[in-house]
């Protein structure tokens, strides 16, 4: 069916002359009418915020990068960065509290509240450091549909969608009143809170692992040589120092000398591979098609879809119940096991699945937590080559190194991984609620929002 509009010429000059059909979409023209324009985000944030350029930092620090922002809870993974090694696009010098808008791709939605001081944060980034504006309720306004389709209008670029630091500074934003943002900002902290409760159950499971094999203690070696034999370069296939780094020997060598033995991940499970249907295939709607950059320990992200027509030709890779969805390609090492029978969805081709062949000998759980703790995360950084975007081969995924941890003290960190889970599932809950709240208020007014959020409120907690 035929979409089009009829706007004055007024209107596009306003507009700065956008004539593009994208930009006077029907919907996107009724989103963008549902608040006023004399309210925006600039006018509720600081003007600017610190980076490592203008205030350089004299050491090391943690890195957030936009493809480490879950785009459901809000959540994020740093990675550590030492100093001297800063990437090009490292930047910004997050706070506590601060909300970090991702301007690439901002369909997705990749909005981080952030929960730590001193971070450095991607040029990617949108930095929103609140002024006058409880920092939860402007997390919750940014994660909202109608803030969604205000960047996608914003976004100018045809072939990689990307706004401006602008763009986000200029949306209008529905502030209502300081109660019913007292309110929405009380979901987000109780979310927060939950968070912050789970990733101590997961970080407790990863810290029983880490003691079985004597690495809890463990920090990496500022050594940069190691001597080699030219015959352990052959068996390798490799020559390059950072192959070669003595942090990734003291890993493998932990794990070989562990007492309760070892396999290579070949040993333990099946192997499946995803499937590549082509962007062309790609839908706004329909069956979940998961990309890398949809995937995470704690989550699956829907972003493309493909229609009913052709899943039911490719239906035979659609993941199971039991499997583990590993990345191979671009983040390499990102492990996701579906505990519960998955909706119908298809796995792209940078995905394996894994089938446990025997899960006495492993559990899922386990295995997944194994795969992405600091045991695999350096066997695959070891193993993955690629200048611009890293690759991890299935044989060398094979051949990654698993310690074999007694059933009890897997069945004790099966334990501490469900509770995380089952918190994570409840401060998704009160964030989507935190989000709905605000929509409803924009959509229907404040009284209409509040109704709602106390029953829901009521209901979960």
């Amino acid at each position: 069916m035929m979409r089009y509009s009829i706007v004055p010429l007024s209107e596009i000059q306003d507009a700065g002359f956008r004539a593009d059909a994208e930009y006077w979409d029907p919907e996107l023209i009724l989103n963008s009418r549902l608040i006023s324009s004399a309210s925006k985000i600039g006018h509720f944030v600081v003007p600017t915020v610190p980076n490592i350029k203008s205030a350089p930092l004299h050491r090391d620090f943690r890195y957030l990068e936009i493809a480490n922002i879950s785009v459901n809870s809000g959540e994020y993974r740093t990675v550590p960065i030492e100093r001297g090694n800063e990437p090009d696009r490292a930047h910004y010098i997050l706070q506590l509290d601060d909300v970090a808008v991702s301007t690439v791709r901002p369909n997705r939605n990749a909005v981080a509240f952030i929960r730590d001081n001193g971070i450095v944060g991607s040029s990617g980034l949108c930095v929103l450091r609140s002024k006058d504006l409880e920092p939860e309720y402007l997390f919750a306004f940014c994660k909202t549909d109608y803030f969604v389709k205000c960047l996608t209008r914003a976004n100018k670029a045809s072939m990689y969608p990307a706004v401006s630091n602008k763009d986000v500074l200029d949306t209008p934003i529905f502030t209502g009143s300081p109660s019913f943002r007292e309110f929405v900002s009380s979901f987000v902290a109780s979310a927060m809170e939950l968070q912050d409760y789970a990733g101590q159950a997961y970080n407790a499971a990863e810290s029983i692992l880490l003691a079985e094999v004597c690495l809890d203690e463990w920090q990496p070696s500022t050594r940069n040589w190691s001597i080699r034999m030219f015959s352990e370069s052959q068996e390798a296939g490799r020559m390059d120092a950072e192959y070669f780094r003595p942090q990734y020997d003291a890993i493998t060598a932990a794990i070989k000398d562990y007492a309760g033995g070892y396999a290579a991940l070949g040993d333990l499970v099946y192997t499946l591979k995803g499937v590549e249907v082509g962007s062309g295939a790609y839908l706004d709607d329909g069956i979940p098609f998961v990309r890398v950059s949809n995937l995470t320990p704690f989550a699956i992200s829907e972003e493309k879809y493909i229609s009913d027509y052709l899943y039911a030709s490719i239906r035979h890779h659609q993941p199971q119940q039991g499997e583990i969805l590993l990345t191979k390609d671009a983040t390499p090492g990102i492990a996701h096991y579906l505990r519960e029978p998955p909706p119908p969805m298809i796995a792209a081709g940078g995905i394996l699945r894994l089938r446990l062949k025997d899960a006495d000998r492993v559990n899922g759980d386990y295995l997944t937590l194994a795969l992405n703790s600091t045991l695999t995360r350096m066997q695959a950084e070891r193993d993955a080559g690629g200048s611009v975007i890293r690759h991890w081969r299935p044989d060398q995924i094979a051949a990654t190194l698993i310690p074999i941890l007694p059933p009890a003290i897997q069945s004790q960190i099966q334990s501490a991984v469900a509770e995380s889970f089952a918190l994570r599932q409840l401060s998704r809950q009160l964030l989507d609620c935190a989000k709905r709240g605000v929509e409803t208020a924009i959509a229907q007014g404040e009284s209409a929002a509040l109704s709602w959020l106390e029953s829901e409120r009521a209901a979960l907690l």
